[in-house]
């Protein structure tokens, strides 16, 4: 039996690897930095969600407030006034006079956001507009009868 060196490269001791050992670890460095900084970019340009800050009642229907835009999908059903928005809050219901007769509305979570619905004893029909105002959102829904 021989010694080990590297005379012939007939023997059973693996050869140093020249490489360096440093490489792997600088490009899975930079790869968690700058997954890092992508992951703080989206998280700053994100938009804030929706939320839903209050409803009010009017003389004509309801003005329903949000900190920003929520996006608004609302549909007339059989007389009743529906519309879901794309936003947060809590559920609300109450009750407002409308051609001195009793108009009720609930609003209540979904799967796809909030569900504002006004019913009435007789089909309604109904209106909504939606604009900024001091930084907030203010929907309008307007009512009439049929």
């Amino acid at each position: 039996m021989h010694g080990s060196e590297g005379k012939d490269d007939a023997h059973s001791t693996p050869q140093a690897d020249p490489r360096s050992k440093l490489l792997p670890r600088v490009i899975g460095s930079l790869a968690i930095v700058g997954l890092m900084v992508g992951l703080m970019i989206g998280r700053l340009t994100t938009p804030d969600p929706s939320v839903l800050e209050q409803v009010e009642v009017t003389e004509n229907g309801l003005v329903v407030w949000f900190n920003n835009e929520p996006k608004l999908h609302g549909e007339i059903i059989d007389g009743t006034i529906a519309l879901l928005f794309q936003a947060e809050g809590r559920a609300q219901k109450g009750q407002l006079k409308f051609n001195g007769k009793d108009v009720n509305w609930r609003v209540r979570k979904s799967d796809e956001g909030l569900l504002l619905t006004v019913l009435a004893a007789r089909p309604l029909q109904g209106e909504w507009s939606g604009s900024e105002v001091d930084d907030r959102w203010r929907l309008e829904v307007h009512l009439r009868e049929q």
